[in-house]
């Protein structure tokens, strides 16, 4: 049965080892087949029924559903409730596939979608394939037996960079099979040569560092593009972000509510509010819910009161300015806001002249308040206040319920 099947992948994933390998514990140790609940002469399955059933796992949206099903038998019995603590932390996921170097890269990118293609139009393959390809692009390429030297290896990545506009030109043809051009690496073979390769004219060129994307935006793997390397609190990966969401009331068990997955790159603010919704539709919704600084801002502590009813409860990132990196001169909290006459007042008692409604650099409403270039050249504190060579100063603040 399916549960039976996801509780093997849950266990093959504690003791990290091959679907092979999961499929041999099944039919030779006792701990696995107690867990399952098998009898002791229980043949087991074939390995490649995990790979089948992982499909139809993702294929079908399904792969929530084990979690979900538990949680409600939990809610049943009052193990789980809403309306508690809960709290969200963020960890790394790693990518199932081997992380490659750049040479390795665009070796198997080109070696992938030919492949690839083999299979959808092996006719119009064999009459573009040049005859030194059958023997390069025949075997996975590995670092270890690659050019050693820095000269040969950068024109062996040429030559693949050659082969690969070779076959794109071919796909560009009016005259090419549709299904070639529609096939899904042939995709991922442009974003990768658009990355790392440059040609004008017949001259070919290798892209340096500078001239591409920040590498949490490359493309990591062909066989993973949704891969990419991040980083979080010195530590680097290849993969994917899960933010895993759990009660911690004092006096109960703590349960995972929730388990988002997100690329690696996304920022943690950027799924405060998705987790919330999420939880919403389970009917988990938590009271308060703990948090560390990536995953508040004014907007989500003002969002989730109104649209949730939850304290979202964790440090607030300060805005960065110069008297604040500093620690001198005046800062955004010296300054008296008075929202009532929508105007404000500086450590040095002046009010300003200007108070409008703006939107700042990340498109999010704000006040932009101006005071007066007569008072601000006068000031003698000046220095504290603004670097500017015509003294006046600007204060750019949050929406009322979000400033306070």
């Amino acid at each position: 049965p399916a549960w039976r099947l996801a509780l093997v992948t849950v266990l093959q994933f504690l003791e990290n080892v091959s679907d092979r390998q999961a499929a041999e514990y099944v039919r030779g140790r006792i701990d696995w087949k107690y867990a399952l609940g098998l009898t002791l002469h229980d043949p087991g399955f074939h390995f490649s029924v995990l790979c089948e059933f992982r499909a139809r796992l993702v294929s079908g949206h399904a792969e929530y559903r084990l979690l979900d099903r538990m949680l409600e038998h939990f809610q049943r019995h009052g193990l789980v409730k809403a309306r508690g603590k809960q709290r969200t932390d963020s960890t790394h996921v790693l990518g199932a596939v081997r992380d490659l170097h750049l040479a390795e890269l665009v070796g198997e990118t080109l070696r992938a979608t030919l492949n690839e293609l083999a299979d959808l139009v092996p006719d119009w393959l064999t009459g573009l394939a040049q005859p030194a390809w059958f023997k390069c692009y025949a075997h996975r390429i590995e670092d270890p037996l690659l050019p050693k030297t820095e000269a040969k290896r950068r024109l062996y990545v040429l030559e693949i960079g050659q082969d690969g506009f070779i076959l794109l030109d071919a796909l560009d043809a009016e005259d090419s099979p549709s299904e070639a051009r529609a096939a899904k690496r042939v995709g991922l073979l442009r974003q990768v040569w658009q990355t790392h390769f440059d040609r004008t004219g017949s001259v070919l060129r290798w892209k340096e560092g500078a001239e591409s994307p920040p590498v949490g935006e490359r493309l990591q793997s062909p066989y993973d593009p949704e891969m990419h390397y991040s980083t979080k609190r010195g530590t680097e990966w290849s993969g994917y972000k899960v933010h895993l969401t759990e009660t911690c009331d004092e006096d109960a068990a703590h349960i995972i509510t929730h388990v988002h997955t997100t690329l690696a790159m996304d920022y943690d603010g950027a799924s405060t509010a998705t987790i919330h919704d999420q939880l919403a539709a389970k009917q988990l919704l938590p009271s308060k819910h703990f948090v560390d600084a990536a995953y508040t801002d004014a907007e989500l502590l003002v969002s989730s009161a109104k649209i949730h009813d939850i304290t979202l409860m964790g440090p607030i990132r300060k805005v960065s300015t110069w008297q604040s990196r500093q620690n001198l001169g005046y800062d955004t909290p010296q300054f008296q806001i008075d929202w009532a006459q929508q105007h404000a007042i500086c450590p040095q008692g002046k009010t300003s002249v200007s108070w409008r409604a703006a939107l700042n650099e990340a498109q999010h409403p704000c006040i932009r308040i101006r005071f007066s270039r007569s008072d601000c050249g006068i000031c003698p504190t000046h220095e504290l206040c603004t670097s500017s060579k015509q003294p006046r100063r600007v204060l750019q603040i949050l929406e009322q319920e979000e400033y306070e």
